[in-house]
């Protein structure tokens, strides 16, 4: 099948679905770019990689489907593949930078345990009276 005997919904499913793919991955680059910080920047990939893989998996997924061959598994496979590995990967980033940061007493984010209600937390030492 020619790319001219395509279906027109299927030319312009496959079009949105890339395009939008492209403009995740590039308002990811941008938030990259201009970020701050490490801890500010590190979630950015993460959004990049998940969120544009699985927009350009469904349109290659439309693709293959729509011209005859079999679906494309293989890309349905890469996409779980990159959503499982890409959150764990960013939390032992994020965690192995915390540990070399605090290591060398250089400021941190603050922790969100201290923010959980069931976490018991350290009286407040009472001041010396005379």
């Amino acid at each position: 099948m020619s790319l001219d005997e395509f279906p027109l919904w299927a030319q312009w499913l496959i079009a949105i679905l890339t395009v939008l793919g492209a403009l995740v991955a590039l308002l990811g680059s941008w938030g990259l770019m201009h970020l701050k910080t490490y801890y500010e920047r590190v979630h950015t990939p993460a959004i990049i990689a998940t969120m544009g893989c699985w927009l350009i998996m469904w349109a290659t997924l439309v693709f293959y489907s729509v011209s005859g061959h079999s679906p494309a598994l293989h890309a349905l496979l890469l996409a779980v593949f990159v959503a499982v590995t890409v959150p764990i990967s960013t939390i032992f980033l994020m965690r192995a930078a915390l540990f070399r940061d605090r290591r060398r007493g250089e400021p941190v984010p603050p922790s969100i345990s201290s923010t959980v209600s069931n976490v018991r937390q350290a009286a407040p030492a009472e001041p010396e009276t005379r």
